[in-house]
């Protein structure tokens, strides 16, 4: 980290909802709910103004600021496992989260970091996302029974491999292995494939919004995309936080 980062001023987070005016604590306006007995499933994405889910790149940086990544940074610290689809781990250049990515506090009696569980069918994962993660957070792969058996073979020798159904990954059957490793809080980042996904087979029960004060035209995809059944879910707003021109929206299932 350069001096000049260092010597940045964190960014300020200000509440408009529910409660409006004063500074928001980020750890405490996304904590998970206590006492869970089911994995909690949470997407953080960012959107432009005019519903663009990525920039002229094809990636989220020309969308982020300093502000978005703080809020991730505090939703990565929170979470048990970061889930995402290994195409987004390719695009945004996934690797094995570092721990000065997380606040340290908010780990205790956790590992340093949380693992990065990714969904793959054909197991074309970087080598880093694999090999390169500690030893209390390894990468979890989630899988298909029709992935070739030699990838997954040499996957399983730096990351723990789950097949998670037959043609494609199931949600249902990605929580309950993710749950059978005391994984509760989890974190997906996308991208907007996986979570279309995600929603429409009902296991998502919020999602960290940040509206970017950028417009980008028609050509950028949506947060939610690809071929999963259309679908309709209800959403309550949980908070409003505004920063650096943008507005954090955290929605709850209703």
């Amino acid at each position: 980290m350069s001096s000049d980062t260092a010597a940045s001023p964190a960014p300020r987070f200000r509440r408009l909802l529910p409660d409006p005016g004063g500074e928001a604590d980020l750890a405490a306006a996304y904590a998970y709910p206590g006492d869970l007995r089911r994995p909690w499933l949470r997407a953080n994405m960012v959107a432009s103004a005019d519903g663009g889910a990525w920039g002229p790149s094809g990636r989220t940086a020309e969308l982020s600021s300093p502000a978005d990544r703080a809020v991730m940074g505090v939703l990565r610290a929170l979470a048990d496992v970061v889930l995402t689809g290994a195409g987004t781990a390719r695009i945004e250049g996934y690797r094995p989260v570092r721990p000065r990515e997380v606040w340290r506090g908010l780990r205790a009696g956790r590992s340093e970091t949380p693992p990065i569980a990714v969904v793959t069918r054909t197991l074309n994962v970087h080598p880093e996302l694999l090999a390169g993660a500690p030893p209390d957070a390894r990468t979890i792969v989630l899988t298909t029974a029709c992935a070739p058996p030699e990838r997954r073979a040499a996957a399983a020798e730096h990351a723990d491999v789950v097949v998670a159904g037959e043609d494609s990954v199931q949600p249902e059957a990605a929580m309950a292995a993710l749950a059978e490793r005391g994984l509760y809080r989890v974190l997906t980042e996308g991208g907007p494939h996986l979570l279309a996904e995600l929603a429409a087979d009902g296991v998502l029960d919020e999602l960290c919004l940040t509206v970017s004060p950028h417009l980008l035209g028609p050509a950028a995809s949506r947060i939610v995309a690809g071929e999963a059944p259309s679908h309709s879910r209800s959403l309550r707003i949980g908070h409003l936080l505004e920063s650096e021109e943008s507005l954090f929206v955290r929605y709850v299932r209703s």
